[in-house]
């Protein structure tokens, strides 16, 4: 049997669109026009004790029932930073692999297991840094967390405009299976003018693309500097 799921991408800034308001429910309201069933998230923050759109996590998952998981990189301002994994299945399981460079900004790739049929499909959300060098040493330790049994779907912003070590070193692992090849001219940053090919979704073959598009809603051009990235994806569950 095959089944058709929807995964998107998208960094949301901490929910500070471009004229500088943070306002989680404009992301909200872009999710909602997506119903994507996997939904990648970076530039989370999550704050306990407030109100529940300041927690972020919480409130985009209750809001649209979704389960998920948070990959928590640093503090900010007391609350929970990182990247978050929203999904219409339970995870089987998660797994946050730290990628931090010394003397640069955390960062880390969040893995989330899920069941579908006889596969359990390996989701790992990432954010990389936006130096060149910083880029190299964490690929080596990216490719090494991926390496895992099963379907994988990588999702993410990968701060790689050009076609660098990263790049490369997934296009090869993923035998070209990026969606560039169905958004040849894609860019999603910054969401006013895009320019920059920052946001991409790798996959492994027990995938096949139907489609792909870069969601560029009135509310999507301003709720953060990303537009999403969203694929629909199939997948052969029957095949063990």
């Amino acid at each position: 049997m095959n089944q058709k799921i929807r995964v998107v991408t998208y960094n949301i800034h901490k929910g500070r669109g471009l004229d500088r308001r943070m306002r989680i429910e404009r992301i909200g309201h872009v999710l909602e026009t997506i119903h994507a069933d996997i939904v990648a998230l970076q530039e989370v923050v999550s704050h306990e004790g407030l109100s529940l759109e300041d927690h972020q996590a919480d409130y985009l998952a209750q809001r649209f029932g979704y389960f998920q998981k948070i990959g928590e990189t640093r503090k900010h301002q007391g609350g929970v930073y990182g990247n978050v994994t929203l999904s219409r299945w339970a995870f089987a399981q998660s797994k946050f692999v730290d990628l931090s460079v010394p003397g640069r900004e955390e960062r880390g790739v969040l893995r989330t297991d899920i069941r579908m049929g006889h596969h359990v499909v390996h989701v790992f959300n990432t954010h990389l840094g936006v130096g060149h060098s910083e880029r190299r040493m964490q690929a080596e330790r990216l490719l090494k967390a991926l390496q895992t049994g099963g379907p994988r779907i990588v999702l993410g912003d990968f701060n790689e405009w050009t076609r660098g070590l990263v790049t490369e070193s997934l296009r090869r692992e993923f035998s070209l299976t990026d969606l560039r090849v169905h958004l040849p001219l894609g860019r999603t940053y910054p969401s006013g003018l895009p320019l920059l090919s920052l946001d991409h979704i790798y996959y492994d073959p027990h995938f096949r693309a139907e489609s792909a598009h870069f969601h560029r809603s009135r509310t999507a051009l301003i709720a953060s500097d990303h537009l999403p990235l969203v694929a629909d994806l199939w997948l052969d569950t029957s095949a063990g």
